[in-house]
């Protein structure tokens, strides 16, 4: 095939997604492959039985190349779970041309001294992203190649993961025989999928609620400024209704789902003012029966959902804000404590963009606005021509983050390559695991 493939492989805590996609000349990104499966083998983000998450990601990766008809080699890896950790870092290199041009070289060195930081050796860099620059003292300089100056200094945004964690996803990834083109963090690839520009440029927040975690990012002047995990996610409102109902976690999110697809007809005010005019008028046996429809209305039906528990008569609205409520307005307060502990929260006027499979919860978008009080929508995926309806859902932000950042990605560029043990590179590091374990395939 003429056309470049790019794979991207979401290893979530609920289900393990993967994309297939063809970029062409014009640079158009075609989805030729999808397919999600339940996850297993992985909690909160990070492997806990390989050979569980072995033959999980081995069902998704087969069944997108049986729709795409085509065999990957190689993917992008998304790593998430409350091991992620993020520090700004500011470096400052002279020139090594004096009142000559800065290259790409220069860049280079400011970088790498950037990511010259204090770490555990239980920790590694995963991604160190350039802000902003400064030049002899003139600061806010996107990109300063080509410029002339003496001094460079630089604002970055460095992610790090836990190495165990790292290295049991690499050998995941191996022993399905694809090679690991970079790992990436979750929240920057669901970014690179619903947000716009516009809204990186003004201010915004990427709220990632997946399966048992949640991702915050913060972009501040085009660049991201802050990302920080949360070990919350849509399961926990699951096990909530489950508790409530004491039904099962499958009946529970059954239920969860009805109710996130059920349509909301907004209620206008002069309706209501002629309700409530309607109903002094109305004889007291008919308000009765149309309190009675009210009820039934408001009872789940549980045959129609397809739920086998035995269970009597559930209102809607006693889910809704007795048990899913709640626990919404708990991970928009721990959201709101990270926006604080990040200080940039005076400057999001574009407000809340939220995604991941927690993002279809019945109310999500009102607790969010009532508790953060910022404006906030649900991230739509765009950038793609193909099978673009199979991936309609907030759910695959991620997995189509990943391809779209594959799709841009410059082959080789030393600035985003992550790092791992004494200055070796990712992928070389992965080749070297995956011949590794080829040796023991049969």
């Amino acid at each position: 095939m003429k056309d470049k493939i790019v794979c991207g492989i979401d290893v979530g805590s609920s289900k393990i997604a993967t994309l297939i996609a063809s970029v062409g000349d014009d640079e158009r990104i075609n989805l030729i492959g999808v397919s999600a499966t339940n996850s297993r083998g992985v909690k909160k983000g990070q492997v806990v039985d390989i050979e569980e998450a072995v033959t999980a990601i081995t069902e998704s990766v087969e069944s997108s190349e049986r729709m795409a008809g085509y065999s990957i080699s190689s993917a992008f890896v998304s790593l998430g779970g409350p091991q992620i950790e993020s520090i700004n870092s500011h470096a400052v290199v002279a020139v090594a041309q004096p009142e000559g041009e800065i290259r790409e070289s220069d860049i280079l060195r400011v970088n790498d001294a950037a990511r010259a930081i204090a770490l555990p050796s239980s920790r590694e860099i995963l991604h160190v992203i350039p802000r902003t620059f400064t030049v002899d003292g003139q600061e806010g300089i996107r990109d300063p190649i080509g410029m002339t100056g003496v001094r460079l200094e630089t604002d970055t945004h460095i992610i790090t993961g836990a190495t165990t964690a790292m290295r049991n996803l690499a050998k995941c990834i191996g022993m399905v025989r694809v090679e690991v083109e970079e790992l990436v963090f979750s929240g920057l690839a669901a970014a690179s999928a619903v947000l716009t520009e516009t809204e990186k440029e003004l201010g915004v927040i990427l709220v990632d609620i997946g399966g048992e975690t949640t991702d915050v990012v913060i972009f501040v002047d085009g660049a991201i400024a802050y990302s920080a995990v949360i070990p919350l996610g849509g399961r926990h409102i699951t096990s909530d209704i489950a508790v409530g109902l004491r039904i099962s976690l499958e009946s529970a999110e059954k239920i969860k789902q009805y109710l996130g697809k059920t349509p909301r007809v907004p209620v206008m005010p002069e309706i209501e003012k002629l309700q409530k005019i309607t109903d002094k008028v109305t004889p007291l046996n008919e308000r009765s029966s149309s309190l009675s429809k009210k009820k039934e209305e408001d009872t789940l039906d549980i045959k129609a959902i397809g739920i086998s528990d035995d269970i009597e008569k559930v209102s809607q609205k006693a889910v809704k804000d007795g048990i899913i409520k709640p626990r919404l307005q708990e991970i928009f307060k721990y959201v709101g404590k990270e926006i604080k502990k990040s200080g940039f929260g005076a400057q999001i006027p574009s407000g809340l963009v939220l995604c991941g499979g927690g993002a279809l919860t019945i109310g999500l978008l009102d607790q969010a606005k009532y508790v953060l009080g910022y404006p906030a929508r649900v991230g739509k995926i765009e950038g793609f021509t193909g099978l673009t309806d199979e991936i309609d859902s907030p759910s695959f932000a991620t997995v189509a983050g990943l391809v779209l950042y594959g799709a841009r990605q410059s082959i080789g560029s030393e600035i985003n390559l992550p790092v791992l043990g004494k200055g070796l590179p990712f992928k070389a590091f992965t080749q070297k695991l995956t011949d590794l374990v080829k040796s023991f395939l049969p």
